[in-house]
């Protein structure tokens, strides 16, 4: 048996045109556009830690957000699949604020910075776009080659059967 997966959120803040995504300022994905999220702490659900992560990098909370895809990203020579659950966040209070990880900015739908973000984004962003759920494999070698990609729409997010 091979090491647990790394369980992690990804919150996807949408608004009819525009989606709110942060400038990452330090760790994991340093200098790239992002959504929100981050490590499920011990004792929450990941839909919990996806509302918390949400907060911490951004000062929002969100009041309607739902779950729509899982990608299970493998980096070469890195023995633990990070499982991304993918949540997209419809309603929220509070104020917008930049964090010490994060610079939160609006986009226009048309004007997603696509080449300031993760290589694999352009992939999945137009189904999450389409409001469609979805499952995926992404493999990588290093940060910026993708070496396998593989993206499921699908009717429900009940199963999420990833390889």
């Amino acid at each position: 048996m091979g090491v647990p997966n790394k369980v992690l959120t990804l919150v996807l803040i949408r608004e009819e045109y525009r989606i709110l995504l942060g400038m990452k300022k330090r760790g994991f994905g340093v200098n790239r556009w992002n959504g929100f999220g981050g490590k499920v702490e011990a004792g929450e659900t990941i839909a919990q830690g996806a509302k918390r992560e949400v907060e911490e990098e951004c000062g929002l909370t969100l009041t309607e957000f739902e779950e729509v895809g899982r990608i299970d990203f493998e980096f070469v020579g890195e023995p633990q699949i990070l499982e991304v659950h993918i949540f997209r966040g419809d309603k929220y209070e509070g104020k917008l604020q930049e964090t010490e990880e994060m610079r939160p900015k609006w986009f226009a739908l048309d004007a997603i910075p696509f080449h300031s973000m993760w290589p694999d984004d352009a992939y999945w962003f137009p189904i999450f776009l389409r409001g469609s759920k979805f499952k995926g494999y992404i493999k990588f070698e290093g940060h910026d080659k993708i070496l396998d990609c593989s993206l499921e729409e699908l009717e429900t997010t009940d199963s999420y059967c990833v390889k």
